[in-house]
């Protein structure tokens, strides 16, 4: 396996990320998930569901990308998707999907756990209920003819809560620093996570921006991550790495000829 075949994109609908004004984007974002993998030669897809769209069915979706080696679909979608909140989901869907479609093989929940705020004082640290969790991966690992994985997405401000009996659930964890300014402590941060996930699949975001406080991220920072993530990937304690996304790589940011440079420079590597 090459270097190459380790990465993935996190794809959404065009323009999807221009609607949240917390983001602060500037420019037109009309490059969809499948061109977004093709700019950076990535050949697997996390596509993942924005409150703009896609809704069931996803078939024109996944048609598009049909051709890549591994699609992931969101079973709840991004934060804001209301519809799949209180243990509602887009599972039968997803397995829909991967009845038509021999390349889907798994299902991610994006935005799956609150904020370490909103969960205090007793409230349910996640979106469903671990037993509804618990249906959801049943159902994926025995789906017929081949198992479906379950890939989580977490967040560094959510290492401090308890959330292992959701996280020993998931076939796949995926780690992402929110705000720029704490890729800082990635190392320390990146420790935590590989001691609470023992035994996962572990994956590492890349962002192009930077989200948590709506600005370019800092190149340097960005650089860092791509190396200390490619590091981590050689000692065998990272599987890959997620870019994120097609939704501002058309838009004129540096971080996109970075990660370019990157991906270009390490693609050909044996794995």
């Amino acid at each position: 396996m090459k270097f190459a075949d380790r990465m993935w994109l996190w794809g959404q609908n065009p323009g999807s990320h221009h609607l949240i004004p917390t983001f602060k984007l500037s420019g037109h974002n009309r490059m969809d998930a499948i061109t977004g993998c093709r700019h950076f030669n990535i050949p697997n897809c996390l596509r993942v569901v924005m409150p703009s769209g896609p809704e069931p069915p996803f078939d024109r979706e996944t048609e598009k990308l049909s051709s890549l080696r591994q699609v992931v679909w969101s079973v709840v979608g991004s934060h804001g998707v209301s519809r799949n909140d209180d243990n509602n989901s887009d599972l039968e869907e997803v397995l829909r999907q991967a009845e038509k479609f021999p390349n889907v093989t798994g299902a991610v929940l994006d935005d799956f756990f609150r904020s370490p705020q909103d969960a205090a004082g007793g409230a349910s640290p996640a979106r469903h209920t671990l037993e509804n969790l618990e249906k959801i991966c049943s159902v994926l690992h025995n789906f017929p003819g081949r198992r479906l994985d379950l890939w989580l997405v977490w967040y560094d401000f959510q290492l401090v809560m308890d959330v292992t009996a959701y996280l020993k659930l998931c076939d796949v964890i995926t780690f992402w620093t929110w705000q720029a300014r704490e890729l800082a402590m990635l190392e320390n941060n990146f420790q935590k996570f590989l001691r609470l996930t023992p035994g996962k699949r572990r994956f590492c975001g890349i962002y192009l921006w930077d989200y948590g406080d709506g600005k370019p991220i800092n190149s340097e920072m960005l650089r860092h991550q791509c190396e200390f993530c490619y590091h981590r990937m050689r000692d065998g304690e990272l599987e890959g790495m997620i870019i994120c996304s097609n939704c501002v790589a058309d838009i004129g940011l540096e971080s996109v000829k970075i990660v370019e440079d990157f991906l270009q420079h390490h693609s050909g590597e044996d794995f």
